[in-house]
């Protein structure tokens, strides 16, 4: 199944950069850190750090390596699994196209959340935002009529230009270069903030509540929920991204260790969004105690416009941001751009352009609406993609299949134990992060 001529990642480093950019979005930034308040700093962090464990050494590594199996997207790879099972390739393909579409539907919700980026990036450069001072009238006024339907239209459009234009030049010219430069200036500017957020006054009380543990919290179930939902969609696993990704994948690369890099830089990116988040709103007086999208477009710019250096500060936080937002993006975008030239054999640019289309158009209609649409895709249709990836791979594949995918190309066996682990373990816990979502109105 998998084309000679098709292109793919030059390297491993670029490959992990483009999985840490599709994995580092707006969860790590604006949710993740509204979780380790909420639930109380450290209380938080140890399941966790624990589910990021669990869910890289299966699901990450599962996707991963079904995607470079069949080096197809979704529709291929469940193809391929469902014909070596049950010599029927096109229920597979059919049972495919719904991770495929869940791709498209949260990247095109993704897209109005990427307007808003950039027009906020390019407000802080403007100095718009330095200029709304401490109002926070004005301020969520502003967010008001940016969120607002038919609200940020020409952003939007903007958004996915630039974002399509990277697609546009393919996966190695396009995605992973641009991946390259993006998220080690993400890393270096959060790093380079989250110095500048420690030597302020007061932000050590922020340190404190994020270094604190409560013990008696962590026998709450409802903790473990979110922190398992937490990390599950933040590694970006819903059977569609990491899928088409690893379909890209060289097969004398090494999986595992793959997964493992992407889980510590999406983690470390989480953390990093928390030293510069909470300790700035403890600097500034601020209690962290609303999260989504009145967080970053509203609560932070009355701290950062009431802090030394805060148009700076601003600037530096909406780059990362942006940065954050178009490495998400294009890879959401990437499933169903691929499945054009899969299925229709469509060239690259083409696929691209028909995607844009599509995405932008919708987009621009859905503004009002976009909150709901976001909350059923994230909370449905992502982890029912993940579970179908999951049973596609470690149920209908077989035992000596994964093992042998999973290890092509590994330094060293990583061992039989991760087959139960992602057929049981695994499968067990989308149906949870499912279940949740429905019982608890989305844990994503």
């Amino acid at each position: 199944m998998e084309d000679k001529k098709r292109d793919g990642f030059s390297s491993q480093v670029g490959f992990i950069m483009a999985c840490v950019g599709s994995a580092v979005g707006m969860g790590n930034i604006w949710r993740f850190p509204i979780m380790v308040s909420m639930w109380g700093g450290m209380t938080f962090l140890i399941p966790y750090f624990l589910c990021v464990i669990l869910i890289s050494q299966s699901g990450v590594i599962g996707e991963m390596a079904f995607g470079r199996s069949a080096g197809a997207g979704p529709m291929g790879a469940f193809g391929m699994a469902t014909k070596k099972r049950f010599g029927n390739q096109r229920l597979g393909e059919m049972v495919g196209f719904i991770p495929t579409v869940g791709s498209l539907l949260l990247a095109i919700g993704y897209s109005c959340v990427v307007g808003w980026i950039f027009k906020y990036f390019f407000l802080s450069l403007s100095g718009g935002i330095f200029q709304m001072g401490q109002d926070m009238d004005v301020i969520g006024g502003m967010f008001g009529r940016t969120a607002s339907a038919w609200g940020n239209n020409l952003w939007i459009v903007i958004a996915l230009l630039c974002s399509f234009a990277i697609m546009a030049f393919g996966i190695a010219s396009g995605i992973e270069q641009a991946n390259k430069v993006m998220m080690p200036l993400l890393f270096f500017l959060f790093i380079a903030l989250s110095v500048y957020i420690a030597l302020l006054p007061g932000a050590s009380a922020g340190y404190r509540y994020i270094f604190t543990i409560h013990l008696e919290g962590l026998s709450d179930p409802l903790l473990w929920i979110f922190a398992f939902g937490q990390a599950f969609f933040s590694l970006s696993i819903a059977g569609n991204g990491t899928v088409i990704y690893g379909s890209y994948l060289k097969k004398d690369e090494d999986v595992v260790a793959s997964a493992r890099s992407v889980a510590v830089f999406d983690t470390l990116a989480a953390l990093l969004a928390a030293f510069v988040i909470i300790p700035a709103m403890a600097a500034g007086g601020a209690e962290l105690s609303s999260g989504g999208p009145g967080l970053m477009f509203i609560f932070l710019i009355n701290v950062f416009n009431g802090m030394p250096g805060g148009r700076i500060v601003g600037i530096i936080f909406y780059t990362c941001v942006l940065f954050a937002g178009v490495s998400s993006i294009i890879n959401l975008y990437e499933a169903p751009v691929a499945t054009l030239q899969e299925r229709l054999n469509m060239k690259r640019l083409p696929a691209t352009a028909v995607i844009g289309v599509i995405g932008c158009a919708v987009a621009v209609c859905i503004q009002g609406i976009v909150s709901d649409w976001m909350d059923f895709v994230s909370n449905y249709m992502c982890p029912l993609g993940a579970f179908l990836a999951g049973v596609m791979f470690f149920w209908l594949c077989g035992k000596q299949f994964v093992l042998e995918q999973v290890e092509m190309g590994a330094a060293r066996p990583i061992g039989s134990w991760v087959y139960p682990v992602g057929k049981y373990v695994y499968c067990t816990l989308c149906i949870v992060a499912l279940v949740a979502g429905i019982v608890l109105g989305g844990i994503g």
